[in-house]
């Protein structure tokens, strides 16, 4: 007999309430918010029916006067207050921004942390400001259509983002008032959209390798992933934070503006003009095989095949970031299972073509490229604030550029290698370097290169109260952690006495323009050279620690244990080090001039050991010594 729950009235239970959860895609060029409805992804639009809102915020002299599609109607005629493609400035500093050149022509002034802020008629905003504003916007189209408050929010970034561009992303969300359940890199939030984790498998023994093609308008990313039942493995990920459809625009309208003949410089209204006419012309080609322009009282007309010419260098440059991602999974291309293309700039035909062409494979494209991403993130949110409890799934994503610590002579020691899958915590143990040390430099370093100066600074802090002891006897374990978002933890701990310090890695901007795509290029093409280098400051280190104690040594001992022949001798080869260690490249030569050293001092060591035992023993009986 079942029993019945009676409640009063108006107070019975819920048993199906939900959570209001949503994925947010915050792009280039557009953003959008999605939610899990009756099981299925559904994008929220706005009052007039638009699932899409362009990422363009507008300024007025008392603030935020409009964003989306209001504001980009300021384009044109407010360029320097209608800020579009903010998510390239986004964990970025000034001087990585110049490197961008003519692609965001506003006008930028710096904060103290290095942050580079627009200067509006309101004032100056930082990228982080406008991005919230845009989230804000999202959020309150998601409140408005769910009838409430929002729980929890995933919002997705390009897997290349590195951790300060990351931090930027929370940061603006947080400004926003959103609660951020995680950071989910794009090309893993377009797998779990198009569900290829569960539904085609026979059983969970069975494997697929994909590789998920993502451009947008602002960044390219590539991501191969494993997948098999309920567990999506990042096998390798690569692209090019600043790489996109804008890109292309660009390539276009310096094209007309070669045909108009309008010279080299621009004032912002021309620019403006000129993107906005690139970009229709590039959406036409996509359906046509000419465009005929009339602009400035001249007839243009724009083949397909011409816009292919100016193009195809930077789609090659997305190919090329393909094939080294392969590389770095250890697999062919014909490996792959299948493609999947996300992002609006892969409904160029010359995109979708070249793809196919490098994967021998039709690329998968059955979801909007356009909408994949966040209807992926809503999933993923679904499950993360408690809707979903039954679901099944596993992210492994991966770090892009591995994390690492400055040690003695400058050389970077690698802690968490590059697509080691996260979360992740890893910890080193180092020591001191002289003697009676009781305080510790520790220099976070993001890059794939052995020395300090040809990676990316991160973080520094010291770890004090390390108890004085020999040169190497203390143990200082370095400990990083990475989150499920990618963001850093770095502690450092002197294990005999416990003295502890840690830093949170918040960095208030990330990698120039090129940087991330170009320190990957370094550290294969000069992988040789730099093992080279590593070498010889392996040995100046031991060169600069011999040195400095046998000096010491000498000073204190070498008149009283040698004589003055011996001491001659030692102090040459002393001399000899030292002129070897400023002077040669060659780590081999050092090395053998060390262990040269090394046999010359043997018998002083010797007698400085036997000094010391005896030293010890004075004033002893024999039976006192042998206790």
């Amino acid at each position: 007999m079942a029993l019945l729950q009676i409640s009063e009235p108006g107070q019975s239970p819920q048993p199906h309430q939900r959570k209001n959860a949503v994925g947010i895609d915050l792009g280039t060029t557009n953003s959008l918010v999605a939610t899990v409805r009756s099981g299925s992804e559904v994008i929220l639009p706005d009052e007039q029916g638009r699932d899409l809102l362009p990422s363009v915020v507008h300024y007025e002299s008392e603030g935020v006067s409009c964003v989306g599609y209001e504001a980009a109607e300021h384009n044109s005629s407010d360029p320097l207050n209608t800020l579009s493609s903010i998510k390239r400035l986004l964990g970025r500093g000034v001087a990585d921004i110049k490197t961008l050149g003519d692609s965001l022509p506003y006008e930028f002034t710096t904060d103290d942390g290095g942050m580079p802020k627009i200067n509006t008629v309101h004032g100056a905003v930082s990228p982080i400001q406008v991005s919230s504003e845009i989230l804000r916007k999202l959020a309150g189209r998601a409140e408005l259509t769910l009838g409430g408050m929002l729980d929890g929010a995933v919002i997705t970034v390009p897997a290349y983002f590195d951790d300060a561009q990351r931090q930027a992303t929370k940061d603006a969300a947080t400004l926003a008032g959103i609660k951020v359940l995680r950071l989910l890199n794009e090309p893993t939030a377009a797998a779990i959209a198009y569900g290829l984790d569960a539904e085609e498998f026979d059983d969970e023994s069975q494997q697929r390798t994909i590789a998920v093609y993502d451009l947008g308008g602002g960044t390219f990313d590539i991501s191969i992933l494993r997948l098999s039942k309920g567990v999506f493995e990042v096998l390798a990920t690569g692209g090019n934070s600043a790489l996109g459809g804008d890109d292309f625009d660009h390539a276009i309208a310096n094209w007309l503006r070669t045909e108009l003949d309008m010279g080299e410089t621009l004032n912002v209204y021309e620019q403006r003009v000129l993107l906005e006419v690139a970009k229709s012309t590039k959406e036409e080609l996509s359906i046509n095989n000419q465009v005929e322009l009339d602009i400035l009282d001249t007839r243009l007309v724009l083949t397909r095949d011409c816009m292919h010419q100016l193009i195809d260098d930077l789609i090659e440059q997305t190919l090329t970031a393909c094939k080294r991602s392969m590389r770095d999974a250890n697999i062919k291309a014909d490996s792959i299972d299948e493609v999947v293309l996300v992002g609006g700039s892969t409904r160029m035909p010359r995109v979708a073509a070249k793809v196919s062409e490098l994967f021998g494979l039709e690329p998968k494209c059955t979801i909007d490229p356009d909408l994949v991403v966040a209807m992926g993130a809503a999933k993923q949110a679904d499950v993360l604030v408690g809707n979903n409890s039954t679901a099944d799934m596993l992210l492994l994503d991966v770090i892009p550029l591995s994390l690492g610590i400055e040690t003695m002579g400058g050389l970077t020691e690698k802690i968490i290698h590059r697509n080691t899958t996260i979360p992740v915590a890893k910890a080193q143990e180092f020591t001191t370097f002289k003697d009676g040390q009781t305080a510790m430099s520790i220099h976070v370093v993001q890059g794939d290169r052995e020395l300090v100066s040809d990676c990316r600074s991160l973080a520094r802090f010291e770890l004090r109260g390390i108890p004085p002891m020999v040169a190497g006897s203390a143990k200082i374990q370095v400990s990083y952690q990475v989150d499920a978002d990618g963001l850093l933890n770095v502690s450092a701990r002197e294990l005999s006495s416990g003295v502890e310090s840690r830093i949170e890695v918040k960095p208030s901007y990330g990698l120039s323009d090129t940087e991330i795509t170009q320190m990957l290029q370094d550290s294969f093409s000069h992988a040789r050279d730099d093992m080279r280098l590593r070498a010889l400051r392996e040995q100046q280190v031991e060169a600069d620690r011999m040195l400095e104690d046998l000096r010491a040594a000498i000073e204190k001992d070498g008149q009283s244990l040698l004589d003055e022949s011996e001491l001659q001798c030692l102090q040459v080869t002393l001399d000899e080090l030292k002129q070897l260690r400023d002077n040669t490249d060659d780590h081999r030569q050092l090395a053998a001039q060390i262990e040269v050293v090394g046999k010359t001092s043997e018998e002083f060591a010797a007698r400085r050991m036997d000094a010391s035992i005896k030293q010890a023993l004075a004033g002893l009986s024999l039976d006192d010594a042998l206790k």
